[in-house]
Protein backbone atom coordinates (compact mmCIF):
# COMPACT_ATOMS: atom_id res chain seq x y z
CA UNK A 1 0.00 0.00 0.00
CA UNK A 2 2.61 2.45 1.12
CA UNK A 3 5.11 1.76 -1.58
CA UNK A 4 4.63 4.78 -3.11
CA UNK A 5 5.14 6.97 -0.35
CA UNK A 6 7.82 5.10 0.40
CA UNK A 7 10.13 5.35 -2.48
CA UNK A 8 9.57 9.29 -2.36
CA UNK A 9 10.35 9.36 1.45
CA UNK A 10 13.54 7.35 0.60
CA UNK A 11 14.72 9.61 -2.36
CA UNK A 12 14.52 12.39 0.21
CA UNK A 13 16.63 10.68 2.93
CA UNK A 14 19.40 9.22 0.26
CA UNK A 15 19.33 13.01 -1.00
CA UNK A 16 19.80 14.59 2.72
CA UNK A 17 22.80 12.04 2.75
CA UNK A 18 24.79 13.71 0.00
CA UNK A 19 24.96 16.47 2.12
CA UNK A 20 28.36 17.16 4.79
CA UNK A 21 25.62 20.01 6.75
CA UNK A 22 22.25 20.99 6.23
CA UNK A 23 21.07 24.64 6.11
CA UNK A 24 17.79 25.62 6.36
CA UNK A 25 17.60 26.07 2.68
CA UNK A 26 17.85 22.33 2.28
CA UNK A 27 15.54 21.61 5.26
CA UNK A 28 12.82 23.55 3.37
CA UNK A 29 13.74 21.65 -0.18
CA UNK A 30 13.23 17.98 1.76
CA UNK A 31 10.17 19.22 3.29
CA UNK A 32 8.81 20.31 0.10
CA UNK A 33 8.80 17.33 -1.46
CA UNK A 34 8.06 14.93 2.15
CA UNK A 35 5.06 17.67 1.47
CA UNK A 36 4.35 16.32 -1.76
CA UNK A 37 4.99 12.55 -1.39
CA UNK A 38 2.20 12.91 1.58
CA UNK A 39 -0.41 14.97 -0.28
CA UNK A 40 0.56 12.38 -3.52
CA UNK A 41 -0.59 9.48 -0.80
CA UNK A 42 -3.95 11.14 -0.10
CA UNK A 43 -2.92 12.59 3.24
CA UNK A 44 -5.68 14.91 4.82
CA UNK A 45 -4.24 18.31 3.23
CA UNK A 46 -4.53 19.86 7.44
CA UNK A 47 -2.86 16.85 8.42
CA UNK A 48 -0.09 17.22 6.26
CA UNK A 49 0.79 20.97 7.29
CA UNK A 50 0.41 20.46 10.80
CA UNK A 51 2.80 17.22 10.26
CA UNK A 52 5.53 19.70 8.15
CA UNK A 53 5.20 22.46 10.68
CA UNK A 54 6.12 20.37 13.72
CA UNK A 55 8.95 18.62 11.61
CA UNK A 56 10.22 21.95 10.36
CA UNK A 57 9.85 23.44 13.78
CA UNK A 58 12.48 19.89 15.00
CA UNK A 59 14.47 19.95 12.35
CA UNK A 60 15.94 23.50 11.85
CA UNK A 61 17.25 23.32 15.63
CA UNK A 62 20.92 24.12 15.60
CA UNK A 63 21.73 20.48 17.25
CA UNK A 64 20.39 19.17 14.61
CA UNK A 65 21.70 21.49 11.84
CA UNK A 66 25.46 20.85 13.16
CA UNK A 67 25.03 17.03 13.65
CA UNK A 68 27.63 14.69 12.10
CA UNK A 69 24.84 12.59 11.11
CA UNK A 70 22.03 15.11 9.96
CA UNK A 71 20.35 12.69 7.54
CA UNK A 72 20.10 10.09 10.91
CA UNK A 73 18.18 12.86 12.51
CA UNK A 74 15.72 13.58 10.24
CA UNK A 75 14.43 10.72 9.42
CA UNK A 76 14.44 10.20 13.42
CA UNK A 77 12.41 13.52 13.59
CA UNK A 78 9.82 11.88 10.93
CA UNK A 79 9.45 8.80 12.07
CA UNK A 80 8.19 10.60 15.53
CA UNK A 81 6.23 12.64 14.28
CA UNK A 82 4.85 9.77 11.62
CA UNK A 83 4.30 7.90 15.02
CA UNK A 84 2.91 10.81 16.90
CA UNK A 85 -0.33 11.29 14.28
CA UNK A 86 -1.70 7.70 15.13
CA UNK A 87 -1.64 8.81 18.68
CA UNK A 88 -0.55 6.59 21.77
CA UNK A 89 -3.14 4.25 22.00
CA UNK A 90 -2.30 0.67 20.89
CA UNK A 91 -3.62 -1.62 18.14
CA UNK A 92 -6.83 -4.48 18.90
CA UNK A 93 -8.70 -4.44 21.92
CA UNK A 94 -8.97 -2.72 24.85
CA UNK A 95 -9.35 -4.08 28.23
CA UNK A 96 -13.23 -4.67 28.98
CA UNK A 97 -15.01 -5.90 32.10
CA UNK A 98 -18.01 -6.52 30.07
CA UNK A 99 -19.32 -9.91 29.82
CA UNK A 100 -20.11 -11.45 27.34
CA UNK A 101 -18.22 -8.59 25.83
CA UNK A 102 -20.41 -6.81 22.51
CA UNK A 103 -18.52 -5.59 19.39
CA UNK A 104 -20.72 -3.66 16.71
CA UNK A 105 -19.01 -3.55 12.95
CA UNK A 106 -20.40 0.10 11.70
CA UNK A 107 -19.34 0.66 7.84
CA UNK A 108 -20.99 1.51 4.34
CA UNK A 109 -22.10 -1.43 2.26
CA UNK A 110 -18.91 -2.62 0.49
CA UNK A 111 -16.35 -2.02 3.17
CA UNK A 112 -16.04 -5.44 4.26
CA UNK A 113 -17.75 -5.81 7.45
CA UNK A 114 -19.45 -9.29 7.01
CA UNK A 115 -15.83 -10.48 6.23
CA UNK A 116 -14.17 -8.47 9.09
CA UNK A 117 -16.67 -9.64 11.23
CA UNK A 118 -15.20 -13.60 11.06
CA UNK A 119 -11.61 -12.50 10.62
CA UNK A 120 -12.33 -11.06 14.25
CA UNK A 121 -14.24 -13.90 15.70
CA UNK A 122 -11.73 -16.12 14.61
CA UNK A 123 -8.73 -13.63 15.91
CA UNK A 124 -10.04 -14.00 19.00
CA UNK A 125 -10.67 -17.52 19.21
CA UNK A 126 -7.31 -17.75 18.81
CA UNK A 127 -6.84 -14.95 21.51
CA UNK A 128 -8.54 -18.22 24.18
CA UNK A 129 -12.32 -16.04 23.51
CA UNK A 130 -15.68 -18.04 22.62
CA UNK A 131 -16.97 -15.47 20.26
CA UNK A 132 -20.64 -15.44 19.11
CA UNK A 133 -21.10 -13.84 15.63
CA UNK A 134 -24.55 -12.14 14.15
CA UNK A 135 -26.17 -10.75 11.43
CA UNK A 136 -28.04 -7.72 11.85
CA UNK A 137 -28.72 -6.61 7.96
CA UNK A 138 -32.29 -8.31 7.17
CA UNK A 139 -32.37 -6.06 3.97
CA UNK A 140 -29.26 -6.93 1.96
CA UNK A 141 -29.52 -10.12 0.11
CA UNK A 142 -27.77 -12.95 1.24
CA UNK A 143 -26.08 -11.15 4.16
CA UNK A 144 -27.16 -13.38 6.72
CA UNK A 145 -26.57 -16.44 4.38
CA UNK A 146 -23.17 -14.52 3.90
CA UNK A 147 -22.11 -14.46 7.71
CA UNK A 148 -23.18 -17.97 8.21
CA UNK A 149 -20.69 -19.48 5.52
CA UNK A 150 -17.61 -16.87 6.35
CA UNK A 151 -18.03 -17.57 10.27
CA UNK A 152 -18.60 -21.72 9.38
CA UNK A 153 -14.84 -21.03 7.30
CA UNK A 154 -13.37 -19.25 10.36
CA UNK A 155 -14.79 -21.89 12.88
CA UNK A 156 -17.21 -19.34 14.78
CA UNK A 157 -20.85 -19.52 15.80
CA UNK A 158 -23.31 -18.00 14.37
CA UNK A 159 -26.50 -17.02 15.79
CA UNK A 160 -29.18 -17.25 13.11
CA UNK A 161 -33.01 -17.54 14.46
CA UNK A 162 -35.53 -18.91 12.08
CA UNK A 163 -38.07 -16.36 10.38
CA UNK A 164 -36.83 -13.25 12.68
CA UNK A 165 -36.16 -10.20 10.37
CA UNK A 166 -35.92 -7.73 13.12
CA UNK A 167 -32.11 -6.26 13.11
CA UNK A 168 -32.77 -5.09 17.08
CA UNK A 169 -34.28 -8.65 18.18
CA UNK A 170 -31.50 -10.35 16.09
CA UNK A 171 -28.90 -8.30 18.10
CA UNK A 172 -30.65 -8.93 22.05
CA UNK A 173 -31.46 -12.65 20.95
CA UNK A 174 -27.53 -13.39 20.40
CA UNK A 175 -26.82 -11.67 23.76
CA UNK A 176 -29.05 -13.93 25.22
CA UNK A 177 -27.94 -17.05 23.80
CA UNK A 178 -24.47 -16.09 24.81
CA UNK A 179 -24.93 -15.74 28.02
CA UNK A 180 -26.80 -18.89 28.31
CA UNK A 181 -24.55 -20.71 25.87
CA UNK A 182 -21.35 -19.53 27.69
CA UNK A 183 -19.83 -16.88 24.84
CA UNK A 184 -17.67 -14.48 26.30
CA UNK A 185 -17.94 -12.08 22.75
CA UNK A 186 -21.03 -11.20 20.72
CA UNK A 187 -19.91 -9.89 17.37
CA UNK A 188 -23.06 -7.85 15.83
CA UNK A 189 -22.78 -7.47 12.07
CA UNK A 190 -24.61 -4.50 11.37
CA UNK A 191 -26.26 -3.46 7.97
CA UNK A 192 -24.75 -0.77 5.85
CA UNK A 193 -25.74 1.54 2.66
CA UNK A 194 -24.16 3.03 -0.01
CA UNK A 195 -24.42 6.27 1.77
CA UNK A 196 -25.34 7.79 5.47
CA UNK A 197 -29.08 8.21 5.72
CA UNK A 198 -31.48 8.69 8.82
CA UNK A 199 -33.04 5.51 8.75
CA UNK A 200 -29.80 3.24 8.85
CA UNK A 201 -28.47 5.59 11.82
CA UNK A 202 -31.76 5.12 13.59
CA UNK A 203 -31.59 1.48 13.48
CA UNK A 204 -28.04 1.65 14.67
CA UNK A 205 -29.00 3.53 17.65
CA UNK A 206 -31.75 0.90 18.61
CA UNK A 207 -29.28 -1.85 18.45
CA UNK A 208 -26.84 0.49 20.39
CA UNK A 209 -28.97 0.74 23.13
CA UNK A 210 -30.20 -2.81 23.34
CA UNK A 211 -26.93 -4.16 23.72
CA UNK A 212 -25.19 -1.76 25.16
CA UNK A 213 -21.78 -2.34 23.14
CA UNK A 214 -18.24 -2.07 24.58
CA UNK A 215 -16.68 -1.79 21.38
CA UNK A 216 -18.25 0.44 18.18
CA UNK A 217 -15.38 -0.41 15.52
CA UNK A 218 -15.79 1.33 12.02
CA UNK A 219 -14.74 -0.74 9.23
CA UNK A 220 -13.56 1.26 6.49
CA UNK A 221 -12.31 0.20 3.06
CA UNK A 222 -8.58 1.94 3.04
CA UNK A 223 -8.98 1.72 -1.08
CA UNK A 224 -11.42 4.97 -0.94
CA UNK A 225 -9.08 7.41 1.02
CA UNK A 226 -10.57 10.23 2.75
CA UNK A 227 -14.23 9.68 1.88
CA UNK A 228 -13.65 6.66 4.32
CA UNK A 229 -12.31 9.38 7.01
CA UNK A 230 -15.58 11.49 5.80
CA UNK A 231 -17.82 8.81 6.82
CA UNK A 232 -15.88 7.65 9.56
CA UNK A 233 -16.11 11.41 10.96
CA UNK A 234 -20.00 11.34 10.33
CA UNK A 235 -20.74 7.58 12.04
CA UNK A 236 -18.56 8.66 14.63
CA UNK A 237 -20.69 12.28 15.33
CA UNK A 238 -24.09 10.47 15.56
CA UNK A 239 -23.39 6.60 16.51
CA UNK A 240 -20.10 7.26 18.10
CA UNK A 241 -16.86 5.02 17.00
CA UNK A 242 -14.27 3.66 19.80
CA UNK A 243 -11.76 2.07 17.10
CA UNK A 244 -11.20 1.89 13.13
CA UNK A 245 -11.00 -1.40 10.84
CA UNK A 246 -8.78 -0.76 7.91
CA UNK A 247 -9.73 -2.92 5.15
CA UNK A 248 -7.70 -3.90 1.71
CA UNK A 249 -4.34 -2.40 3.41
CA UNK A 250 -2.90 -4.71 0.63
CA UNK A 251 -4.42 -3.14 -2.44
CA UNK A 252 -2.91 -0.76 -4.33
CA UNK A 253 -4.28 2.81 -2.11
CA UNK A 254 -1.97 5.08 -1.53
CA UNK A 255 -2.23 5.10 2.23
CA UNK A 256 -3.46 8.46 2.94
CA UNK A 257 -6.51 6.86 4.84
CA UNK A 258 -3.68 5.39 7.62
CA UNK A 259 -2.70 8.21 8.15
CA UNK A 260 -5.65 11.00 8.36
CA UNK A 261 -7.80 9.19 10.11
CA UNK A 262 -6.66 9.28 13.76
CA UNK A 263 -6.22 13.08 13.17
CA UNK A 264 -9.49 13.77 11.33
CA UNK A 265 -12.06 11.19 13.48
CA UNK A 266 -9.88 11.29 16.61
CA UNK A 267 -10.08 7.46 17.30
CA UNK A 268 -7.49 5.11 16.90
CA UNK A 269 -6.92 1.95 14.23
CA UNK A 270 -7.89 -0.97 16.45
CA UNK A 271 -6.68 -3.78 13.26
CA UNK A 272 -5.99 -3.30 9.93
CA UNK A 273 -7.11 -6.30 7.12
CA UNK A 274 -4.22 -7.26 5.01
CA UNK A 275 -5.80 -9.47 2.36
CA UNK A 276 -8.80 -11.86 1.71
CA UNK A 277 -7.74 -15.03 3.75
CA UNK A 278 -9.67 -15.39 7.28
CA UNK A 279 -6.17 -14.91 9.02
CA UNK A 280 -5.44 -11.16 7.09
CA UNK A 281 -6.58 -9.49 10.28
CA UNK A 282 -3.52 -8.40 12.73
CA UNK A 283 -3.83 -5.70 15.48
CA UNK A 284 -2.58 -2.26 14.55
CA UNK A 285 0.98 -1.39 15.31
CA UNK A 286 2.15 2.31 14.60
CA UNK A 287 5.50 1.76 15.23
CA UNK A 288 5.48 -1.16 12.27
CA UNK A 289 3.09 0.57 9.70
CA UNK A 290 6.23 3.84 9.86
CA UNK A 291 8.91 1.44 9.93
CA UNK A 292 7.56 0.03 6.76
CA UNK A 293 6.86 3.11 5.23
CA UNK A 294 10.61 4.33 5.87
CA UNK A 295 12.09 1.61 4.07
CA UNK A 296 13.31 -0.24 7.50
CA UNK A 297 11.10 -3.45 7.04
CA UNK A 298 8.92 -4.73 9.78
CA UNK A 299 10.58 -8.01 11.50
CA UNK A 300 8.41 -8.46 14.20
CA UNK A 301 5.36 -9.05 11.57
CA UNK A 302 7.26 -11.12 9.56
CA UNK A 303 8.63 -12.93 12.81
CA UNK A 304 4.34 -13.74 14.17
CA UNK A 305 3.31 -14.65 10.56
CA UNK A 306 6.29 -17.27 10.46
CA UNK A 307 5.63 -18.00 14.25
CA UNK A 308 1.78 -18.97 13.14
CA UNK A 309 2.92 -20.92 9.92
CA UNK A 310 5.74 -23.19 11.32
CA UNK A 311 5.20 -25.07 14.39
CA UNK A 312 8.51 -25.36 16.88
CA UNK A 313 8.81 -28.88 16.03
CA UNK A 314 9.18 -28.55 12.08
CA UNK A 315 11.76 -25.90 12.78
CA UNK A 316 14.17 -27.91 14.65
CA UNK A 317 13.76 -30.59 11.97
CA UNK A 318 14.82 -28.24 9.39
CA UNK A 319 17.52 -26.74 10.92
CA UNK A 320 18.76 -30.17 12.17
CA UNK A 321 18.53 -31.23 8.78
CA UNK A 322 20.23 -27.74 7.30
CA UNK A 323 23.05 -28.22 9.31
CA UNK A 324 23.23 -32.07 8.25
CA UNK A 325 23.28 -30.95 5.11
CA UNK A 326 20.33 -32.91 4.48
CA UNK A 327 18.22 -30.13 2.58
CA UNK A 328 16.30 -31.88 0.05
CA UNK A 329 13.78 -31.18 -2.66
CA UNK A 330 10.85 -32.82 -0.13
CA UNK A 331 12.64 -30.22 2.36
CA UNK A 332 12.32 -27.11 -0.37
CA UNK A 333 8.14 -28.15 -0.94
CA UNK A 334 7.77 -27.83 2.47
CA UNK A 335 9.52 -24.59 2.58
CA UNK A 336 7.49 -23.19 -0.40
CA UNK A 337 4.30 -24.23 1.33
CA UNK A 338 5.11 -21.97 4.65
CA UNK A 339 5.76 -19.39 2.51
CA UNK A 340 2.18 -19.55 0.97
CA UNK A 341 0.81 -19.93 4.51
CA UNK A 342 2.31 -17.23 5.80
CA UNK A 343 0.69 -14.57 3.22
CA UNK A 344 1.71 -12.89 -0.78
CA UNK A 345 5.36 -12.96 -1.32
CA UNK A 346 5.14 -9.42 -1.68
CA UNK A 347 4.34 -8.82 1.44
CA UNK A 348 6.96 -11.00 2.94
CA UNK A 349 9.56 -9.26 1.27
CA UNK A 350 8.61 -5.72 1.86
CA UNK A 351 8.63 -7.25 5.70
CA UNK A 352 12.21 -7.50 5.30
CA UNK A 353 14.45 -4.60 6.22
CA UNK A 354 16.29 -2.50 3.68
CA UNK A 355 14.85 -4.87 0.71
CA UNK A 356 12.87 -1.77 -0.59
CA UNK A 357 16.02 0.16 -1.43
CA UNK A 358 16.98 -2.50 -3.33
CA UNK A 359 16.46 -1.44 -7.05
CA UNK A 360 17.20 -4.98 -8.41
CA UNK A 361 14.95 -6.49 -6.06
CA UNK A 362 12.36 -3.49 -6.48
CA UNK A 363 12.12 -4.91 -10.09
CA UNK A 364 11.68 -8.68 -9.17
CA UNK A 365 8.80 -7.34 -7.07
CA UNK A 366 6.65 -5.89 -9.94
CA UNK A 367 6.85 -9.11 -11.32
CA UNK A 368 6.32 -11.27 -8.66
CA UNK A 369 3.67 -13.75 -8.74
CA UNK A 370 2.84 -16.14 -6.40
CA UNK A 371 1.36 -19.22 -9.03
CA UNK A 372 4.86 -19.03 -9.39
CA UNK A 373 5.53 -20.94 -6.76
CA UNK A 374 2.28 -23.22 -7.01
CA UNK A 375 4.71 -23.78 -10.40
CA UNK A 376 7.55 -24.57 -8.77
CA UNK A 377 5.93 -27.17 -6.20
CA UNK A 378 3.86 -29.36 -9.34
CA UNK A 379 7.58 -29.23 -10.76
CA UNK A 380 8.43 -31.12 -7.24
CA UNK A 381 5.22 -33.24 -7.40
CA UNK A 382 6.00 -34.52 -10.59
CA UNK A 383 9.71 -35.96 -9.37
CA UNK A 384 9.37 -39.42 -8.02
CA UNK A 385 9.83 -39.73 -3.96
CA UNK A 386 14.00 -40.91 -4.85
CA UNK A 387 14.24 -37.95 -7.11
CA UNK A 388 13.07 -35.44 -4.41
CA UNK A 389 15.42 -37.07 -2.08
CA UNK A 390 18.44 -36.76 -4.33
CA UNK A 391 18.42 -34.54 -6.91
CA UNK A 392 21.63 -35.80 -8.56
CA UNK A 393 19.33 -38.72 -10.22
CA UNK A 394 17.90 -36.07 -12.33
CA UNK A 395 19.23 -36.81 -15.88
CA UNK A 396 17.91 -35.27 -18.75
CA UNK A 397 15.46 -38.04 -20.26
CA UNK A 398 14.03 -37.40 -16.46
CA UNK A 399 13.33 -33.69 -16.54
CA UNK A 400 11.52 -34.26 -20.11
CA UNK A 401 9.41 -36.23 -18.16
CA UNK A 402 8.90 -34.27 -14.82
CA UNK A 403 8.03 -30.92 -17.15
CA UNK A 404 5.36 -33.01 -19.43
CA UNK A 405 3.99 -34.12 -15.60
CA UNK A 406 4.17 -30.94 -14.54
CA UNK A 407 2.75 -29.02 -17.06
CA UNK A 408 6.04 -26.94 -17.50
CA UNK A 409 8.99 -26.21 -19.96
CA UNK A 410 12.47 -28.50 -19.17
CA UNK A 411 14.23 -24.79 -19.17
CA UNK A 412 11.75 -24.01 -16.14
CA UNK A 413 13.07 -27.70 -14.47
CA UNK A 414 16.69 -26.80 -15.01
CA UNK A 415 15.94 -23.24 -13.34
CA UNK A 416 14.54 -24.93 -10.60
CA UNK A 417 16.99 -27.45 -9.70
CA UNK A 418 19.99 -25.04 -10.61
CA UNK A 419 18.31 -22.56 -7.57
CA UNK A 420 17.40 -25.69 -5.31
CA UNK A 421 21.73 -26.51 -5.64
CA UNK A 422 22.24 -22.76 -5.02
CA UNK A 423 20.10 -22.74 -1.99
CA UNK A 424 21.55 -25.82 -0.53
CA UNK A 425 24.84 -24.37 -0.75
CA UNK A 426 23.68 -20.85 0.60
CA UNK A 427 21.95 -22.69 3.80
CA UNK A 428 25.41 -25.42 4.07
CA UNK A 429 27.54 -21.71 4.29
CA UNK A 430 25.14 -20.06 6.80
CA UNK A 431 25.39 -23.24 8.95
CA UNK A 432 21.98 -22.95 9.81
CA UNK A 433 20.89 -19.38 9.52
CA UNK A 434 24.00 -18.58 11.68
CA UNK A 435 26.24 -16.74 8.94
CA UNK A 436 25.20 -13.56 7.82
CA UNK A 437 27.62 -11.74 9.20
CA UNK A 438 26.14 -8.02 10.20
CA UNK A 439 25.87 -5.66 7.54
CA UNK A 440 25.98 -8.40 4.84
CA UNK A 441 23.06 -8.04 2.33
CA UNK A 442 21.76 -11.59 1.95
CA UNK A 443 22.14 -13.69 -1.18
CA UNK A 444 18.51 -13.15 -3.01
CA UNK A 445 19.66 -15.42 -6.45
CA UNK A 446 17.31 -18.03 -5.05
CA UNK A 447 14.76 -16.32 -3.96
CA UNK A 448 14.76 -14.04 -7.78
CA UNK A 449 14.94 -17.59 -9.90
CA UNK A 450 11.14 -17.97 -7.73
CA UNK A 451 9.89 -14.79 -8.97
CA UNK A 452 11.13 -15.23 -12.69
Amino acid sequence: MFESLSTRLQDVFRNIRGEARLTEETVELALREIRMALLEADVNFKVVRAFIDRVRDRAVDQDVLKSLTPDQQVVRIVRDEMLALFGDAQGGLPTSAQRPRVIMLLGLQGSGKTTTSAKLGRWLAKQGRHPLLVSTDVRRPAAIEQLSMVGKQAGVKVYDPAGQLDPVARASGALVEAKNSGFDVVIVDTAGRLHIDDQLMGELQAIKGAVQPADQLFVADAMTGQDAIKSAGEFNRRIGVTGVVLTKMDGDARGGAALSVVSVVGVPIAFVGSGERLQDLEPFHADRVVSRVLGMGDVLSLIERAEEAVSQADAEKLEKKIRLDDFTLEDFRDQLRTIRKMGPLEQIIGMLPGMGAIKELKQQREQVDDKQLLRVEAIINSMTPKERRNHQLINGQRRKRIAKGSGTTVEEVNRLLKQFIQMKKMLKAMGGMAGLGKGKRPNLSALKGLMR
